[in-house]
C-alpha cells in the first residue's frame, strides 16, 4: 500500500480483514496530509450538485459510516468522535431540486421557515482522531506501517510489478495499491500515474468557543462552520490551484474569519487559534479513480477523492477490495475506471 492517508489506511484495513498481509508505505507520517487537514463532514457539501455516480459512492459510505467507524474504534481502542449533528444549508439555490433529490435518494432534506434547508442525517468525524484510530486498527490487525519511507519506483516483469523501490531499499510485492493522495498524480519510476490528479490547496481556520456555542454544521455559499463537542470550531475552506504549496496567507484568513462571523457573530470578537492548509487529491468533477492499473495486472489505484476522501473511505475501500478479489462489487465500478478518468478534463471552476 503506497500512502497512509484515510484512503490507504481504510483500504489496508479492508484487505487485512480479507486475509491479506499488508505493508503500508508513507512518505511522511500517517494521515498528516489532506486526511488530517480537512473538516470531516461526512457528505458532499451539497450532495444534489454532484454526478449520480459520485452520489452513489458517497451515499453507500454515508449509510455504512456509523458501523464502520464503530468497528475501527473497537479494533483500535480509540475514539474518532463520530457525531450525527446535522447540517443547515443557508441561501440554497434551487431548493425544490434539493428536496426532490433528497426524496429520490432517501436522504432527509427539510425546508425551514427561514428559507434554509435542514439535513438531519449528516454526520461528522474528527479527522485527526479518525486517522489515529485507523492507524492503530491497521497495526492491531497485523498490518505493517513504514513511515518516512517514500516509494520512488517499481520493478516489473512480464506484466506484473515484483517490487517497490523506496529511498531506503527495495521491497518485494505481490500486489501494489497506489493511494498516495495528491502525490498520486506524480507517478513513480516505472509506473504511469492515474490521469488528471493534481493538488488543490484548501486553507482552514480553527476557533475555540464554549462547548455548545454551535451544535450543527452551517453551510453558506461555499463556506462551512463545523463545531466539535469540546467547543473547537473549524471554518473552511478555499479551493486553490497552487501546486504543492501548503503556505497560508493573512488575506485569506481575514476573509474566512469575516464570512464566518457573518454566520456566527460570536466569532467576530475572537482570534483563530490556528490557520493551516492541506492539499486535496483533486480530480475533475470529484470522480475518484478506483481501478486496476492498465499496465500491470497486480497494481491498483484508489485516489482522486478530492474534497471527500473521508466521506468516501468505507465504500472506496470496499470497492477496491472487491476488485482485487475479483468479486462482483456492490456498485457499478465503471464511473471510477481508469478509462473513464482519461475522458474527464479540468474546467475553469475548481
Amino acid at each position: 500500500m503506497i500512502g497512509a492517508g484515510v484512503s490507504g489506511l481504510s483500504t489496508a484495513l479492508a484487505l487485512l480483514g480479507r486475509g491479506h498481509a499488508v505493508s503500508v508505505l508513507e512518505r511522511g507520517e500517517a494521515g498528516r496530509e489532506s486526511s488530517w487537514a480537512g473538516g470531516g463532514i461526512l457528505s458532499p457539501l451539497l450532495p444534489w450538485d454532484y454526478a449520480e455516480a459520485v452520489s452513489a459512492l458517497a451515499l453507500r459510505s454515508m449509510q455504512a459510516f456509523a458501523g464502520w467507524v464503530a468497528d475501527v474504534e473497537a479494533r483500535s481502542g480509540l475514539a474518532a468522535e463520530y457525531w450525527r449533528c446535522g447540517m443547515r444549508v443557508l441561501d440554497a439555490e434551487a431548493p425544490d431540486a434539493a428536496l426532490a433529490w433528497g426524496a429520490a435518494h432517501g436522504l432527509a432534506v427539510e425546508p425551514r421557515a427561514d428559507g434554509s434547508l435542514w439535513l438531519p442525517e449528516i454526520a461528522q468525524v474528527r479527522n485527526p482522531r479518525l486517522i489515529a484510530a485507523l492507524r492503530a486498527a491497521v497495526l492491531n490487525a497485523g498490518g505493517t506501517l513504514r513511515e518516512h519511507c517514500a516509494a520512488t519506483g517499481v520493478l516489473s516483469e512480464r506484466g506484473r510489478v515484483t517490487a517497490v523501490q523506496t529511498e531506503t531499499g527495495t521491497l518485494p510485492a505481490d500486489t501494489v495499491v497506489l493511494a498516495a493522495g495528491a502525490w498520486s498524480g506524480l507517478g513513480l519510476a516505472g509506473l504511469v500515474p492515474p490521469p488528471n490528479i493534481r493538488p488543490i490547496r484548501g486553507q482552514m481556520l480553527l476557533f475555540r468557543l464554549e462547548p455548545g456555542a454551535l451544535d450543527t454544521i452551517l453551510y453558506r455559499r461555499g463556506l462551512y462552520l463545523i463545531p466539535r463537542r469540546d467547543g473547537h470550531l473549524l471554518v473552511g475552506s478555499t479551493l486553490e490551484d497552487a501546486g504543492f504549496d501548503k503556505s497560508t496567507n493573512r488575506d485569506t484568513a481575514a476573509r474566512l474569519h469575516a464570512e464566518a462571523a457573518a454566520l456566527l457573530p460570536a466569532l467576530a470578537k475572537i482570534a483563530p487559534v490556528q490557520h493551516w492548509a492541506g492539499l486535496r487529491p483533486g480530480a475533475p468533477a470529484n470522480f475518484p479513480v478506483i481501478d486496476r492499473h492498465p499496465d500491470f495486472e497486480n497494481v491498483f489505484v484508489n485516489t482522486g477523492h478530492y474534497r471527500y476522501g473521508v466521506t468516501l473511505a468505507p465504500a472506496a475501500a470496499e470497492l477496491l477490495a472487491d476488485l482485487i478479489a475479483g468479486k462482483p462489487p456492490a456498485l457499478d465500478p465503471t464511473p471510477y475506471r481508469w478509462e473513464a478518468a482519461l475522458t474527464r478534463r479540468w474546467t475553469g471552476a475548481l
